[in-house]
């Protein structure tokens, strides 16, 4: 590190469970971000100003008029471009530093599995359950840790998967069933919400990053909005689940005839 980037950080490197080894840690790292919506936005801009070194953003949306209640890495003069080449701008204005890489496709299995075999972290940022069970397969193929979040309404959740051997993955906690398949477009959401969640989200990718604290692995966190109140279960793997157990990956891994 530089002179200039000692002073840009050192309100984190004071931290003892960071210092400059885990600032270090951060400024070396690639973490892929998939969906760059009302989690997304201050995932990468938190990240970006946090010193990781290389963003991976992934959406094939664009921005629109009422992404902008609760989105707040795009902005009026945004409309119309590309999710991923505005929030890149933004990064840009906060830390140039950052390298931004963005992606303004889906990521379909093949792909997919290569961009988060690539990344250091995968960060869950979408907003249907069939996408992230799809990320939850390839984090689990390819052991890279995966912070998870959701918000709907008054409420959100966060929890990290496949950071720990053993540790139960996503299809664990919701089956084949998925969650309940809502949008914020049928039901609304308060957008600070989304905000929490995000602030959660990079909270948690910077502990994976440095080795700082415990992470969410194992648990569910739970935001109640309306009453204010965090609640965390505790998540148990699934022997039988057909994508994390260790007899479907080792049947995964046996060869055909």
């Amino acid at each position: 590190m530089n002179d200039e980037e000692l002073l840009q950080y050192s309100r984190q490197i004071m931290l003892p469970q960071i210092d400059l080894e885990g600032q270090q840690r951060l400024l070396d790292s690639r973490v892929l971000i998939i969906g760059l919506g009302g989690l997304g936005a201050p995932v990468a801009l938190y990240l970006a100003a946090a010193g990781v070194g290389e963003l991976v953003l992934s959406d094939y949306d664009e921005v629109d008029l009422s992404n902008l209640q609760r989105q707040i890495i795009h902005c009026h003069q945004s409309i119309g471009e590309p999710k991923v080449e505005s929030a890149r701008q933004s990064l840009e204005r906060i830390n140039p530093r950052c390298r931004v890489e963005p992606l303004a496709e889906r990521l379909e299995e093949d792909v997919l599995h290569t961009r988060v075999e690539a990344a250091d972290v995968v960060v869950d940022c979408s907003d249907n359950f069939a996408t992230r069970f799809a990320i939850n397969r390839a984090s689990v193929a390819t052991d890279t840790p995966l912070v998870s979040g959701s918000a709907i309404r008054w409420e959100g959740q966060v929890a990290v998967f496949n950071d720990q051997p053993g540790a139960p993955c996503y299809h664990c906690l919701y089956g084949d069933s998925g969650e309940l398949d809502a949008s914020c477009a049928a039901n609304g959401v308060l957008a600070p919400v989304v905000g929490i969640i995000g602030s959660i989200q990079a909270t948690e990718t910077i502990k994976l990053l440095t080795g700082a604290g415990e992470p969410l692995s194992g648990r569910l966190l739970l935001l109640d909005a309306l009453s204010m109140e965090l609640r965390s279960l505790k998540l148990r793997a699934d022997p039988g689940c057909p994508v994390c157990s260790t007899t479907s990956r080792r049947s995964d891994l046996s060869p055909t005839t």
